[in-house]
């Protein structure tokens, strides 16, 4: 099945974490999908190569209804996509794939029925891997056999721990073995580990000392203590090789959405107290930790990043605040960019829509180079 020019619909695309990855393996882009406008608004405008009517803002089911014959009679080799599946969050401890919040999962997989791709990637949190054999189940009954691995970001050169389960399927009618390829897909990404982990401090190269913001503003007021949304990078050293490696072996001259958030007095100082490595049970805070008699519960509501070794998993929830994500030297939260730069985003990707979606669009993403790894291994594979 030798093909020079491989096809691909994302769906839930987000801000564009996977389609980055694919695209930079040659993979061509046939329509993008996701409700959430903001994340539109990113993908458009850092896809300017792509038809705008071919990024669609709207809800799965409209855009299935509204393109079917289309989507029923177009070439497509992959749909690729991370369907929002709150049911199978690991604070769910029934996990039921039936679980109304898990409606979208069957949307992905009905598209996946109407356009009949020769394969399909499906991305989730590592709950999902509770019902994985109900997946595998409705993927067969599609005409697809599926196989899935949980990946941690950490493992693949992202300073980051984040595992997430991913399934591949392949149409019964379109391979000898899917199974076979399905198998040797996964032995393949799974030799891109690396045992040496790269540290949070590899991805913080080059931007400027921010100060956090004790007063309340507008967001769109800018200054040098705070951030742009536009500003240069200031190297003092060699770049180290993750830098390199997210922005294509060369430096950008510019660097975006590096912009710090407002916190109160109390947070700041909190901040400023915890030590490296250091949480919210910390002695040193004990006299102003707002959740004392509940340290059982919120433990990990505060915590100050360990320079040289991995972040914890960037998520969406950093849309509400950064106390989680405390800048290992700075008496701050990580700024979008620098969570992006985590995420493995190149630094010439634009973040667009308000400043806290931003960090919405970051934390649910895939990251980008784990994405290129997965569409290497599938191009060299199955095509």
């Amino acid at each position: 099945m030798k093909n020079n020019k491989i096809t691909f619909i994302d769906l839930f695309c987000g801000a564009g974490g996977l389609s980055i990855g694919f695209e930079s393996q040659g993979f061509i882009p046939l329509y993008a999908n996701d409700i959430d406008k903001h994340s539109i608004e990113t993908f458009q405008k850092n896809y300017l190569h792509i038809s705008p009517d071919r990024i669609v803002c709207g809800d799965i089911e409209d855009f299935i209804k509204d393109k079917s014959k289309e989507l029923a009679s177009i070439k497509c080799d992959l749909v690729v996509g991370g369907p929002p599946c709150q049911g199978f969050s690991m604070a769910n401890r029934q996990r039921l794939i039936d679980d109304p919040r898990n409606k979208l999962y069957k949307k992905f997989m009905e598209a996946i029925s109407i356009i009949k791709p020769k394969m399909f990637l499906m991305e989730n949190v590592k709950g999902m891997n509770k019902v994985a054999d109900q997946v595998v189940y409705d993927s067969l009954k599609i005409g697809y056999q599926t196989q899935y691995r949980v990946l941690n970001a950490k493992f693949f050169g992202i300073p980051q721990n984040r595992e997430r389960i991913f399934y591949i399927g392949c149409r019964s009618d379109k391979f000898k073995n899917p199974y076979d390829i399905i198998e040797r897909i996964f032995a393949q990404i799974l030799k891109h580990q690396e045992t040496k982990e790269v540290p949070i401090k590899d991805a913080l190269w080059g931007l400027r000392k921010l100060q956090p913001k004790s007063e309340k503003n507008d967001t769109s007021i800018e200054s040098r203590d705070h951030g742009f949304t536009k500003d240069e990078l200031f190297p003092k050293e060699k770049p180290p090789e993750y830098i390199l490696k997210i922005n294509g072996g060369k430096i950008p001259e510019f660097i975006f959405n590096h912009k710090t958030r407002y916190n109160n007095k109390r947070d700041i100082e909190i901040y400023r107290l915890l030590p490296q490595g250091g949480k919210s049970d910390h002695p040193v805070i004990s006299h102003i930790m707002p959740y004392t008699k509940r340290n059982g519960i919120f433990k990990d509501k505060f915590y100050k990043l360990l320079p040289n070794e991995p972040s914890k998993t960037i998520t969406s929830h950093m849309k509400f605040d950064c106390h989680m994500y405390i800048h290992p030297y700075e008496t701050r939260g990580l700024t979008p960019r620098e969570a992006a730069r985590i995420q493995s985003f190149p630094d010439n990707y634009i973040f667009y829509g308000p400043f806290t979606q931003w960090y919405n669009q970051i934390g649910n993403s895939v990251p980008p180079i784990l994405a290129g790894i997965i569409a290497k291994n599938v191009k060299r594979i199955a095509f």
